[in-house]
C-alpha cells in the first residue's frame, strides 16, 4: 500500500519491492472486475512549448470559452480550468454563463451532452477529444434500456416501477428517465432522489420499485445505507441476459432493480485493500466513494461523493491518516493541498481513469487554438428530442431539496 506522497515523488520506474503494487502497463490484477486491466505506459511530463500555446490561445480567447475541468483530469489540463469540480456541478457553472459562446469541457463524453443540454442554442459544448468516453455510461445503451423496460411490462410491474438514472449516463438514457417520470441524480443527492421516486408510487414500505441505472454500487448501497433496505429487496438486471436474468417472482418480488454497471476505478478497491492500510497505517481513516462495492463501503469508516471526499479532507485534522478509495489524480491533488496530513491511495494498483485521462494538454492546445483559429471543433450536440426530455429528468433533479 503506497501513500501518496511516495507516489508524488516517484517516477514509478523503480519502486521499493512490494507484492501487492501493480504498475501501469506491467500487469493485470486478475481479481478485479473485468476491464479494469492497466495498460500503457505513464505520459511524459507536458512540453513547455505546448503550456505557453495554451496559455496563450486561452488568453487570445478571454471571456468568449469557458474551461471546465473535472476532478479525474490531469493537473496540466486543470491548471487551464476555469472551474473544477465534479460532473453535476460543471455542468451546472456552464449553464451559469450564458455570456461564454464556447464550453470546453476536459471531461467525458456524458458531461459534455449534460453541459449541451443545460446550455442555451447559443452556445457551443466542446470536448477536446471526442472518444473520451466513461465505460459506465457505455454499459446502460438505449436499446437496452428498452428492452429492460419491456420486461418490466410484461411483468405486470411498469406501472409500480420508477426510473432513476444516475448522473453518469448517457443523454439517451436521461431522455428515456423522463419520459418514464423519472429523475437523474448526483452521488450527492442519490438517497434523496430514491426517497422521491419511492414516494411516487407508494413509499418505501409500499409495493412500488424503482429501476436504478447504471451502476448498481451506488443503487445498492444507497438503498441499504440510505434507506433502510435490505439486500433481499435489490436484484440485479443483467442486459446481458434473457429477461434480465431474472424471473417474473424475482422482479414483482424486488424493490430496487439494479442495472448490472459499474465504474472501472471504483470498482478496483477491495476489501483486502482495506485490511492491508489499516495493518500499515495504524488510526487511518478509510474515506472511498459510494461507487465501491457495498463491501468496502461496509469496511470503509467514510462514504462519499467527490465533493464530500474534498470536504472531508479540508477539515479534517493536522497529522491526521487517510486512505482514499477514489480515482488517483483527485487524490494526489488532494495530498499536495494537505502536506500536513497523511494521504494514502486505497488501492494496491496504481491506476487512473483511462477515458477521462484522454483529455490531454495536446487535445486541449489544439481545441483551444482552433477556437482561436475560427474553427469549431468537436462539438458535442445532443438531439433535440433526447435534450428536451433529458432536461425534463435533470429538471426534476433541480427540484429535489438540497441541490
Amino acid at each position: 500500500m503506497w501513500p501518496v506522497s511516495t507516489l508524488l515523488n516517484s517516477s514509478f520506474a523503480e519502486p521499493a519491492p512490494s507484492p501487492a503494487l501493480l504498475l501501469l502497463g506491467q500487469g493485470a490484477d486478475l481479481a478485479s472486475e473485468r476491464g479494469v486491466e492497466c495498460t500503457g505506459e505513464l505520459p511524459p511530463a507536458s512540453s513547455p512549448d505546448l503550456v505557453e500555446r495554451a496559455r496563450v490561445a486561452r488568453e487570445a480567447l478571454g471571456d468568449r470559452a469557458f474551461v471546465l475541468g473535472h476532478h479525474y483530469q490531469r493537473d496540466d489540463v486543470i491548471a487551464f480550468a476555469d472551474v473544477t469540480g465534479d460532473s453535476f456541478k460543471l455542468a451546472r457553472e456552464a449553464a451559469a454563463r450564458p455570456e461564454a459562446e464556447f464550453i470546453v469541457f476536459c471531461g467525458v463524453h456524458f458531461m459534455a451532452e449534460s453541459a449541451d443540454i443545460l446550455t442555451s442554442d447559443t452556445q457551443q459544448v466542446l470536448l477536446p477529444d471526442l472518444a473520451a468516453g466513461c465505460s459506465m455510461a457505455d454499459m446502460a445503451a438505449i436499446d437496452q434500456v428498452e428492452e429492460c423496460w419491456d420486461v418490466l411490462v410484461d411483468a405486470g410491474v411498469a406501472h409500480e416501477t420508477v426510473p432513476v438514472t444516475y448522473m453518469n449516463s448517457t443523454a439517451s438514457i436521461k431522455a428515456f428517465t423522463g419520459r418514464h417520470g423519472g429523475t437523474v441524480c448526483t452521488s450527492s443527492n442519490a438517497e434523496v432522489a430514491l426517497r422521491w421516486a419511492f414516494d411516487r408510487v407508494g413509499g418505501i414500505d409500499g409495493s412500488g420499485k424503482v429501476l436504478f441505472m447504471p451502476d448498481q454500487h451506488l443503487g445498492r448501497n444507497t438503498a441499504l445505507l440510505g434507506l433502510g433496505l435490505t439486500a433481499d429487496d435489490c436484484v440485479v438486471f443483467d442486459p446481458r441476459k434473457p429477461g434480465g436474468g431474472l424471473s417474473v417472482d424475482q422482479l414483482r418480488d424486488a424493490r430496487m432493480i439494479l442495472w448490472r454497471g459499474h465504474c472501472s476505478v471504483h470498482g478496483r478497491f477491495s476489501v483486502r485493500n482495506v485490511h492491508d492500510i489499516r495493518a500499515a497505517v495504524p488510526g487511518v481513516n478509510v474515506l472511498v466513494h459510494p461507487e465501491c462495492t457495498n463491501e468496502v463501503v461496509e469496511a470503509a469508516d467514510y462514504v462519499g461523493s467527490t465533493e464530500y471526499i474534498i470536504r472531508r479532507l479540508d477539515a479534517a485534522e493536522p497529522g491526521s491518516a487517510w486512505a482514499l478509495g477514489t480515482e488517483l489524480n483527485l487524490v494526489r491533488r488532494i495530498a499536495q493541498a494537505h502536506p500536513d496530513k497523511q494521504v494514502h491511495y486505497l488501492d494496491s494498483t496504481v491506476c487512473f481513469c483511462s477515458t477521462m485521462n484522454r483529455i490531454d494538454l495536446p487535445h486541449l492546445v489544439w481545441t483551444l487554438e482552433s477556437l482561436v483559429a475560427g474553427r469549431v471543433v468537436n462539438q458535442v450536440v445532443v438531439d433535440a428530442d433526447d435534450a428536451h426530455w433529458a432536461r425534463v429528468a435533470l429538471d426534476q433533479m433541480l427540484a429535489l431539496p438540497g441541490l
